[in-house]
This record gives structure tokens, C-alpha cells and sequence, in this order.
């Protein structure tokens, strides 16, 4: 008796091991706690943010001056010693450096440091900043298109849930009345061919359930992914945000949106960049057009006709031949397409922003169009249908084309909800900031 209380303590015990373990398995987030998780983990965003402190570094390096330049030259390893004079050593002698050392010993030192004229090093410093600037920008858009992909793939996994739990609760309903029908077609009261066509019901709500099955189980792949998240996670998203405040999205019109893209979409300003980087880099390849400047000290020890030689210099180059010609005229052209591509942005801005309104008030119309009560009046005309189908007052093919019905009228409800909730969010997109949360 007591092995058999032990062996039952030890089952109990696993089963509720197993089942924390499938507990843990599943991770339920709200649509705010897994956008945090999404900003705070997700790889690409991670990998693009490197690129702003990469641009400030190629910044801090343009502000640089150039390194001078040390030289060391005409150092004799020997001396002859079949000297002109007989002494061992060409010349009159050269006196020791330091105590005996260095006697007779020849030696050329320079130093050379490169002067930028004309602003060049600040020029190519404002090009940098400006390379700091779209670097952000770069960051901003990816952040913007992933936001969308992110926040549509929230919104699918609702939809299939909800659709899920519909169909389920369906699937619950017709099978307790084909469990009904079996009894009833085994006491002889009601046909083999009313059983089998609710039967047949039955199976075509479940193979719809399968379907869902699968498509739960990419959208949660794709989010896992943006969430940075392990693979073996089962993600549920709780159902609070999959329906938006119609109010707030019908306060905006039109005219109040039109300029609010140019402030925020981060492509079109990255074009407006462009156009500022082309300006500073034609301005920077005209200053190449004045030579630099090299100054350079030297010593030289019994090179000269001095023992020791201290002198100065100058070098640059002649802008005789080549004046910088062909980069200037290319940084004009540069700038004249940057003007052409930033017009071009504005354009496809403006009508993006225009697009997407007109498509969200296009789904707005629809859901003024259904009764706020419909929904609530279907749930209640299939509880209605199911106890008269129980009851036998009405025949199979009246609740089978009812329940269909019902289906596809709550499929149309949640697709319009859907419909909004990615409307508003493709808005968001073409601002470029989250005016609709």
C-alpha cells in the first residue's frame, strides 16, 4: 500500500513537473511589453546603432592635424682610411658629439609638418558631421520599417488568436451536439445523414483550426525573431490594443498631416542631408584648389660647409596643371542631382501620406457601418440556434447555413479591426512618427 502511494506521489509529481515545464515554455506579453522587448533586443537595430558612433569616430579623426614627418639621412657607417690628408678621414675632422662619441661621424635630421590651407581639415569635418547626421537618420528608417513589420506582426498573431478562439468555441459547440446526434442515431431517432453532415461540420471547423494552427505558428517565428527570442518559446500576445480608438484616428485630418512628414520621415530627410553633404563637399573640393603648405627644419653635421647646419624651408605644390577641375565640376553635379532626388522625395512623401489616409478612412467607413450591438446580437441569435437546433424546432440545414453565417460575420468584424489597427500604423509609417498609438 505505501509502494503504492509512492508511486503515485512520484506520477503526481511528474505530471506537475511537466506541466510547469510547458508553463515556462509560454511567454505571454501584452503589444507595450513586447514593443520594449523589441527595442531593447532586436539585432538589426542593434547593428545599425553601431553606425552613429562609427560616423562620430570618422568625425573625431577628420578634426586631426597631420602627423609631422621626422627624417634621418646621410649617417656614415665608416670613415675612409685612406684619407686625402693622411689623418684616416676625408676633410679637416669633425669634433665628438658627446665626450669620444660621435667623432668624425656625419648626420641629417628633418622634420617636415603638412599645413592644410584654405579650411580644408574644417571643410572635411562638416562633411563628417554631416555623415554623423545620416547616419542617424539611416538608423531612424530601419527603426521605422521594423516598427511596422513589428507592430503588423502583433496584430496578426491577435487576429489568428481571436479567429482561433472562435473557432474553437464552435468546434466545442457542434461537437457536443454530434456526441448528441451518435446516441440519438443509435436509438433510431434521427438519420445516419443528419449525423454525418454535422459530422461533417465538425471536421471542416477543424481542418479551418489546423489552418490557423500553422499561421499562429509562423507569425510567432517571425516575432521571435524581432524580439530576439529562443525558438522553443510559445508566444502569446494578450488581446488589450488589437482594437484602435476610432475617435482619435478621425481627430487628424488631412491638411494637418500633409506637413508633419516633412518634419519626420527620416528617407526624406536623409535626401535633404544629401543635398547639405553635396553643397560641403563642393565647397571642400574648391579649397583643394590652393595648394598646402609643408614647413620643415633641418640639421645637417658635416654635410655643409658647417659643421653644424640649422636651417629652414618651404614646400608646396604648383597648381599649374592641375587646379582640381574635373572633382569640382563633379561636386556641381553631385549637388544639382541631390536638388532633383530631394524634390522627388517630397513628392513621393506627400503622396504616401495622402494614400494612407485615404485607405484608413476607406476601413474607418466600413466599421461605422456595422452596429456596435451586432456583435453582441450574433452572439446571442447562435444561442438561440443552437438550443432550438437541441430542441429540434429547427431542421440541421437551418442551423449549419446560421452558424456559417455566424462564422463569416465574425471573421468580417475581427478582418476590419485588423484592417484599422494596420491602417493606422501604415499612417504612422508615411509621418514617420507615432501620432495614432
Amino acid at each position: 500500500m505505501d509502494i503504492k502511494k509512492c508511486l503515485s506521489g512520484i506520477f503526481l509529481l511528474s505530471i506537475f513537473t511537466l506541466a510547469s515545464s510547458f508553463a515556462q515554455d509560454t511567454l505571454r506579453l501584452s503589444r507595450q511589453q513586447s514593443e520594449i522587448k523589441f527595442l531593447e533586443e532586436n539585432l538589426l537595430l542593434l547593428a545599425e546603432k553601431l553606425n552613429i558612433p562609427q560616423a562620430e569616430a570618422l568625425t573625431m579623426q577628420a578634426k586631426l592635424w597631420p602627423n609631422p614627418t621626422l627624417e634621418l639621412d646621410e649617417i656614415n657607417i665608416g670613415t675612409s682610411v685612406n684619407g686625402l690628408n693622411g689623418t684616416g678621414y676625408f676633410g679637416e675632422g669633425l669634433p665628438p658629439i658627446l665626450g669620444n662619441f660621435g667623432r668624425n661621424q656625419q648626420i641629417s635630421a628633418s622634420i617636415e609638418q603638412l599645413v592644410q590651407t584654405a579650411g580644408k581639415r574644417k571643410k572635411l569635418v562638416d562633411m563628417e558631421k554631416v555623415n554623423e547626421a545620416i547616419a542617424e537618420q539611416y538608423f531612424q528608417d530601419l527603426l521605422r520599417a521594423l516598427k511596422l513589420e513589428f507592430r503588423n506582426s502583433l496584430s496578426d498573431l491577435q487576429y489568428l488568436q481571436f479567429s482561433r478562439k472562435l473557432y474553437r468555441s464552435q468546434l466545442e459547440s457542434v461537437r457536443q451536439l454530434s456526441g448528441a446526434y451518435k446516441n440519438q442515431v443509435e436509438l433510431g431517432n434521427v438519420s445516419k445523414g443528419e449525423y454525418i453532415r454535422l459530422k461533417a461540420a465538425e471536421l471542416e471547423i477543424a481542418k479551418q483550426i489546423n489552418q490557423l494552427d500553422d499561421e499562429l505558428h509562423e507569425e510567432q517565428k517571425d516575432l521571435k525573431l524581432l524580439m530576439n527570442l529562443p525558438p522553443e518559446i510559445y508566444l502569446v500576445i494578450t488581446d488589450e490594443g488589437y482594437e484602435r480608438d476610432i475617435a482619435q484616428l478621425e481627430k487628424m485630418k488631412l491638411g494637418e498631416l500633409s506637413h508633419l512628414a516633412a518634419e519626420w520621415r527620416p528617407d526624406y530627410k536623409i535626401e535633404v542631408l544629401g543635398l547639405d553633404y553635396a553643397q560641403k563637399n563642393y565647397l571642400y573640393e574648391r579649397a583643394q584648389r590652393i595648394p598646402d603648405l609643408a614647413f620643415k627644419a633641418g640639421y645637417d653635421r658635416g654635410g655643409n660647409f658647417l659643421y653644424n647646419f640649422f636651417g629652414v624651408g618651404l614646400t608646396m605644390d604648383l597648381p599649374v596643371l592641375n587646379r582640381n577641375q574635373g572633382n569640382i565640376k563633379h561636386a556641381e553635379y553631385t549637388i544639382k542631382q541631390a536638388e532633383l532626388l530631394s524634390r522627388y522625395k517630397a513628392q513621393e512623401v506627400e503622396n504616401e501620406v495622402i494614400l494612407a489616409w485615404q485607405n484608413l478612412q476607406t476601413s474607418i467607413t466600413l466599421f461605422r457601418e456595422i452596429d456596435p450591438d451586432y456583435e453582441h446580437t450574433l452572439d446571442k441569435l447562435l444561442e438561440s440556434y443552437i438550443s432550438n437546433f437541441k430542441n429540434r424546432d429547427i431542421g440541421m440545414l437551418t442551423f449549419l447555413d446560421f452558424l456559417e453565417a455566424y462564422l463569416e460575420n465574425k471573421t468580417i468584424i475581427l478582418e476590419n479591426k485588423l484592417k484599422i489597427q494596420k491602417k493606422a500604423e501604415e499612417l504612422n509609417f508615411t509621418l514617420g512618427t507615432d501620432l495614432f498609438n
